[in-house]
């Protein structure tokens, strides 16, 4: 198998989304209460900052390339 980059931006990413879907499962089962609306900022805010990581581990690796 061939080596890849490290991608940390898919690595926060889905660490956003396991931490809403951990969210809703406890919710489900009722140890958690909380508008079903609540985690949209959560999202976009994980969202924004795997673009940010990205941006950033992108450029150090250009840069890290000269």
């Amino acid at each position: 198998m061939r080596r890849h980059d490290f991608e940390p931006g898919k690595l926060v990413v889905g660490l956003v989304l396991l931490v809403c879907a951990a969210a809703y499962l406890g919710a489900a089962r009722g140890d958690l209460h909380f508008p079903s609306y609540a985690l949209l900022p959560v999202l976009v805010a994980g969202f924004c900052l795997a673009g940010v990581v990205s941006s950033v581990a992108f450029a150090i690796r250009r840069r890290h390339r000269r």
